[in-house]
C-alpha cells in the first residue's frame, strides 16, 4: 500500500537515522521511553544526560529544534495537567511569590514533565525519520497483530479522504449561505456528520470489494525489504544503551 501523502510529522532526509529499518527504531525508542520512566524522579542530571542523547540524535538526523518543538503541542494537556498538581496536592506545603504550593505535588509535576517531554521528544524524532507506511510496517515485522496493523494502515491510507470529503461538504454549505453561528445550527451540523458517515462506511464497503477482486486474501503484501542487519540494530541500540549506561551510573553514584 502506498502512501501516496505527505505527512506534516515527517522530515524527508538520507541520513543514518533516517536509513534504519523501522522495527529498529520502534524498538530503541521503546527501549529509551522504559530507562526514562524507570529513573528515579529525583536523579535531575540523568534527565539531562538523557535530553543530550536526543539533541544528538536529532543532529545526527538534521532534525531542526524548532522543528521538534512544533510538534511538542501535544504534551500542552500534560503540561496543564502537571501545572496544577502543586496546587491541589496535600502534605507539606511551601511558599513561593505569594502561592500556598505542594511539595508532593511539586515533585509529581516534574516527574510527569521530565518524563513525558523526553518520551514525546523521542517519539517526534522517530516519526520525523520515519514515514507513517514503514512505522506500522515495522510494527508487523516486530509480530504485532496484523489485524492492528491493518487497520492503522487503512485509518492512516484514507484519513486524508475523509478529511478532504469534510473540506467539500464545508465549501458546499458556505457557498450556499450557511455559517454556523449559534446552536440553532447544531441540527445542520448533526446531518452533514451523518452523511459523512454514509459516505466513508460505502466508501469501506466499494474498497474492500475492490480488494476482494484484485486477490486480498487478510493480509496485505509486503513489497519493501525491511529486514535488518546486526550492524543496524547495533546502531539503533546506541540510544537505549546510552540511557541505560546513564541509568545504572546513576545508580552506582546514588
Amino acid at each position: 500500500m502506498g502512501s501516496g501523502h505527505h505527512h506534516q510529522l515527517h522530515r524527508p532526509g538520507d541520513t543514518l537515522v533516517h536509513r534504519l529499518p523501522p522495527q529498529c527504531k520502534l524498538v530503541a525508542v521503546a527501549g529509551f521511553a522504559l530507562v526514562v520512566v524507570a529513573t528515579p524522579r529525583e536523579w535531575f542530571w540523568a534527565f539531562g544526560l538523557y535530553a543530550v542523547l536526543l539533541a544528538a540524535v536529532a543532529a545526527l538526523a538534521r532534525v531542526p529544534a524548532g522543528f521538534v518543538l512544533r510538534r511538542m503541542v501535544v504534551e500542552v494537556p500534560f503540561v496543564v495537567f502537571a501545572l496544577a498538581i502543586p496546587f491541589i496536592g496535600f502534605g507539606e506545603r511551601v511558599t513561593f511569590m505569594g502561592l500556598s504550593l505542594s511539595v508532593a505535588g511539586l515533585w509529581a509535576a516534574w516527574n510527569i514533565l521530565a518524563k513525558a517531554t523526553l518520551g514525546v521528544v523521542a517519539s517526534v524524532l522517530l516519526a520525523a525519520t520515519t514515514e507513517p507506511r514503514l512505522i506500522l510496517l515495522g510494527a508487523q515485522r516486530l509480530r504485532l497483530p496484523p489485524l492492528l496493523v491493518q487497520i492503522a494502515m487503512f485509518m492512516l491510507r484514507y484519513m486524508d479522504v475523509i478529511l478532504d470529503e469534510m473540506r467539500r461538504m464545508r465549501v458546499a454549505r458556505e457557498s450556499r449561505g450557511f455559517v454556523a453561528r449559534d446552536v440553532r445550527h447544531i441540527p445542520v451540523i448533526a446531518r452533514s456528520a451523518g452523511a459523512l458517515f454514509i459516505r466513508s462506511y460505502e466508501r469501506g464497503e466499494r474498497v474492500h470489494l475492490a480488494m476482494l477482486s484484485r486477490g486480498y486474501t487478510g493480509s496485505m503484501p509486503v513489497i519493501q525489504d525491511l529486514s535488518a542487519a546486526s550492524r543496524q540494530w547495533l546502531a539503533a541500540g546506541m540510544l537505549p544503551g546510552a540511557a541505560l549506561a546513564v541509568l545504572l551510573g546513576s545508580w552506582g553514584f546514588a
